[in-house]
Formats: C-alpha cells, structure tokens, sequence
C-alpha cells in the first residue's frame, strides 16, 4: 500500500510542475508495481500441496512420518518460497521435548514451471498429548521485494499421543487380582453363590433360600445366609483442576496422575471387570478450529496466530466415560486421558458433587489427586458415608505432605495411598489387592 501511495503522490508532483521526465517514472513506477503486485498473487495461487501423516494415533516412543508435497501449477517458474510445517511451541518447552523433531520443518527453493518438492521430517513422540501438526504456511514475494504474500497452504492433521501404562508384574500371579474385590460396607445386596451361614427360618422367605440339609437334620426349617456382593472392578477419578497443581511440580506431577490412571484401568480390564473415568480436566478435543485452515494473510505472526489451537475453553462439563466392562472401555479411557489437559472449571468437590449419581455402588471409586484441601476432604468423607468404598492416590513425592493431606481423609475410613514417582505406580496398584471393607 505505501509503495503504491508513494506512487500516487509522485505523479500528482509530476503532474503539478509540469516535469515530463518525472511522469514516465511515475508510470514507470506505477507499473513495476502493479506488475510484481500481480506476479506475487499469481504464485501464490499456483503452490499446491497437500499433506501425509503415517499416523493419527501413536504411543510413547513411536515415530511419526510427515510429508508435505508442493507442486507449482503455473507455467512460468517462481523464484522463491519458503515453506514452514507449524508445529506448537509448547512441545519444545521442557526437556525432553513432548515431540522431538528429526529432520527439517523450513525450507526455501525455487520451483520451476510444473515442479514438484518434498519437506519431509520425522517426530518421535515423549510424552502424551493431542497436537496439532500444521498446517503448511508459504511465503514467497516479487523479486524486487516490494510485496510479500503468506498463505495456509494445507489444512492440519491432529496427531494422539497415549499414555503408557506401567505393566503389573509383581504381584502374586495365582490370584490374578492386583486390584481385587471389595466387600461392601453396607448390606445393600447379597451375592447368592456366597453362603455365609444359617438362621431359622423367617416368615416371608423364599422357599430357594431354605438350607435343606440344615432343616432335614435338625427337624426345623432354616434358610441360607448370604455374604453381601463384592465390588469388582473401579471408578477411576482423576483431579486435573489447575490451582490443585503447583506450577513449580508441572508437568511431572500431572503426567505421573495420567500414567496412574492408565495403568490401573489396564489392570482392571486385564481381570475382566467393570472400569470407568471420571476428570474435571479439559479435553484438549475442544479446543480445535473447525475452520480458517485456507486464505492468505498480511503477516507471518497473523497467519501463525490464525492456525494455532484455541488457548481456552469454555468447557465447564465433567468428562466422563461410564463405568461398565464393554470391550472398548480401556481404549476409551486411554484415548481420554491422552487429550486430557489441566483447566481452571470445576474443583473435586464440585465434580464429586455433579457426578456422584453416576458412581456406581458395585465399584469401588479410587481419586487420583495432588492435594487435599477442606472442601475435597468433606466431599470424599461424604462419599464414604454413603457406603462407597473410596481409596484415594495422593500425588505427591514429600512424605510429611502425603501425612498431612492423608489425616483427615484416614479419620472418614478412606484407604490412602501415596503416588511418590512413575516407579510406585506398581506397588500402588499392587496395594489394592489388600483393601477390605
């Protein structure tokens, strides 16, 4: 725009003084401008590309091919253009690098009339998450640098990237329980393959629950006593709320929970029981444009702000996957906890308090949480009451911590456990097996 102001304004001075000389430049000027004005939009234009990623969905350690093919579809050559594949910033932030990149996501080249070039680079995935690979941004100008033109050349592809669950192997291979079953605190059903005894008989019994062999030998009826149900299988709770977790601890401690919650729905469903998820964390699904991917813009940092992931959500409803023993539960959750992501929505004891008619009674329910303030103490001692079996998984490495947050909890009968560092996610689910009623 200046370049054409500063034209404009030449040749009304040219005009005015009457300065012949000086109007064929103005034209002349005019004309280089609108021409590379033209040319730069017309090779624009003419880059086409598209995208391959190997992968969609990978796990920690795997390796993730990304090809970017770009084709000049016009038949005169262009003299440059640069090339970026975006990737987001926050996976180069810590140490190792969430994606390590091997290979070049930058380049620059001219491309001739109906020539074909290649980016190509591969990433090897470190730690869990939903990312966001590109899309491809091009830059390319006139040769005389007077204009240049950006442009998001492909749409981006969202890349999955699991949780590794810790593999159980310590625990006692016979009983195959390292989570184990739970007898319920209160008598609210009776498991009729478990005879605990015998009692007189009562009026109103069932004539299937008579022990007949008891009445045949004492000469009066007696019926069966039942042990009340077991609880097979959990109710995974995962506190991801942002002021429960220290940014000093960050990322480690929120990986550790995820890394938890993974394996212990992986043993679980490894014994056939019923498993099931519920987060106050956000699903990094929500924060996805559904559109902007194609057009042109005036800048580099317009066109990269215009492609990124939204920062925020205003997503305030719990995430929850129901618990229940269908085949695709595990895949599920796993899926779920690879997206899952700290917000600032509902607390624990906000999220117990909205979810609690969804807790099944014939489950156990076991929190996963770095800290235990006033409200969330009361809300778990709440559900204890209620005759839900609670153990909850303090997140945190200091022991005198632990002890502190674990006190009140111990008083209500709730189970605690202590989540130190990655290697005691095997004793803690192996320390399931023991809890009772």
């Amino acid at each position: 725009m200046r370049w054409i102001l500063l034209a404009a304004a030449l040749l009304l001075a040219a005009i005015a003084f009457d300065l012949g000389l000086l109007v064929y430049a103005a034209y002349a000027v005019i004309g280089v401008i609108a021409f590379t004005w033209w040319l730069t939009r017309r090779w624009t234009d003419a880059v086409v590309s598209t995208r391959e990623c190997s992968t969609d969905e990978a796990e920690i350690g795997d390796l993730v091919t990304v090809r970017n093919r770009l084709e000049n579809s016009w038949s005169l050559p262009i003299s440059w253009v640069l090339a970026e594949d975006v990737i987001p910033p926050e996976t180069q932030l810590f140490k190792p690098h969430r994606l390590e990149v091997e290979g070049e996501r930058t380049a620059i080249f001219r491309l001739a009339a109906g020539e074909r070039r290649e980016i190509s680079y591969v990433m090897r995935c470190r730690r869990r998450g939903y990312y966001q690979i590109g899309p491809l941004l091009l830059e390319t100008g006139d040769p005389f640098g007077l204009f240049r033109r950006f442009k998001i050349a492909t749409e981006p592809t969202f890349l999955l990237v699991l949780p590794k669950p810790v593999v159980i192997e310590s625990y006692d291979i016979a009983s195959r329980r390292p989570i184990g079953e739970i007898r319920l605190q209160h008598r609210l059903f009776e498991d009729p393959t478990r005879i605990a005894g015998v009692r007189r008989y009562e009026q109103g019994d069932p004539f299937n629950r008579v022990h007949w062999r008891a009445t045949a030998r004492t000469g009066t009826l007696h019926s069966k006593i039942y042990e009340p149900s077991a609880l097979a299988g959990a109710t995974l709770i995962v506190d991801f709320h942002r002021e429960s977790h220290e940014a000093r601890h960050e990322p480690f401690r929120s990986e550790i929970a995820v890394t938890c919650a993974s394996s212990l729905a992986h043993a679980i469903c490894q014994l056939g029981q019923q498993v099931g998820l519920i987060s106050n964390g956000r699903d990094a699904a929500d924060r996805i444009r559904e559109e902007g991917w194609r057009g042109e813009t005036r800048s580099r940092d317009a066109a990269t702000s215009n492609v990124a992931m939204r920062s925020t959500s205003d997503r305030l409803r719990p995430i929850v996957i129901p618990t229940g023993t269908a085949s695709d539960r595990f895949a599920r959750i796993q899926r779920q906890l690879g997206r899952l992501e700290l917000t600032d929505g509902l607390t624990l004891a906000q999220l117990l308090a909205e979810c609690q008619g969804r807790l099944p009674r014939d489950a156990a329910v076991i929190v996963i949480l770095p800290q235990v303030d006033e409200s969330a103490a009361i809300a778990l001692g709440e559900l204890a009451r209620q005759g839900y079996f609670v153990t909850a998984v303090i997140n945190t490495f200091e022991a005198d911590r632990f002890a502190r947050y674990a006190a009140p909890l111990i008083a209500v009968g709730i189970r605690c456990l202590q989540l130190r560092d990655e290697p005691s996610i095997a004793t803690i689910c192996r320390s399931q097996r023991s809890l009772r009623g």
